[in-house]
């Protein structure tokens, strides 16, 4: 059977995301939490931590379908090469957007006078600051469907997954914005229990993370096979 992928801007269901994250979370919560861990071990490893996400959704993909899972599959490096070079790509980004204010930043300490600070740098430090934070939030939301692109459906080109994925994310910004919100706040209720409850609601934030990311692409998808059987019954 081969299924293609038909790039669509997605119907994006918050509320059911969290639901089912939190009924899979709670179905199975000892495997998933020992996959947790085995993530962050992972991620401990220098330019693996995006590698170790990407296959713990793997992970989920697997259990939640049913199928044979081990933790231990987290430590695969099949898709090294695409999150490196997706890390580089992100690494120069931030970069590039931070030139022009440590340019600003050393010129004005260059021409700085005695002890009184210029304050045309404060004028031009605080706008680009902010400008830095919504064009990185931009990019990261566009780039929202990156992740599972690359690990459940194999897409290796960079340029190719930011693509689909930017169709995928259209008119879904401030929806997939609010759905990170949420998430990583009830991800973060564990820090009341003193800290180490968190241990125990961050795994969520994968979970509910998954059945965005599966659902995203059960949308995309296109069985070519029965399209094709479709056609034929007429």
């Amino acid at each position: 059977m081969k299924v293609i992928l038909t790039p669509k801007p997605i119907n994006f269901k918050l509320g059911e995301y969290i639901n089912k994250g939190f009924e899979f979370l709670k179905k199975d919560f000892g495997n998933i939490f020992v996959a947790f861990l085995v993530c962050c071990l992972m991620s401990i490893i220098p330019f693996c931590s995006l590698l170790a996400m990407g296959n713990l959704y793997k992970y989920l993909q697997k259990l939640n379908r049913n199928q044979a899972a081990s933790p231990g599959d987290i430590f695969d490096f099949k898709d090294f090469m695409p999150y490196f070079i997706l890390q580089l790509i992100v690494f120069g980004g931030v970069l590039v957007l931070y030139i022009p204010l440590f340019a600003v930043l050393g010129i004005s300490g260059a021409m700085l006078e005695g002890s009184e600070a210029n304050p045309m740098v404060g004028l031009f430090a605080f706008p680009y600051m902010i400008l830095i934070i919504v064009a990185i939030y931009y990019f990261l939301l566009k780039g929202f469907y990156i992740t599972p692109l690359i690990s459940l459906k194999g897409i290796q080109d960079i340029k190719e997954a930011w693509n689909i994925s930017k169709v995928m994310s259209k008119g879904n910004l401030i929806s997939i914005l609010l759905f990170s919100i949420v998430v990583g706040i009830l991800a973060q209720i564990g820090v009341i229990a003193c800290g180490i409850g968190i241990f125990l609601t961050i795994p969520f934030l994968y979970t509910a993370n998954y059945f965005a990311y599966e659902d995203a692409i059960q949308q995309i998808e296109h069985d070519e096979i029965t399209e094709i059987g479709s056609k034929n019954e007429f």
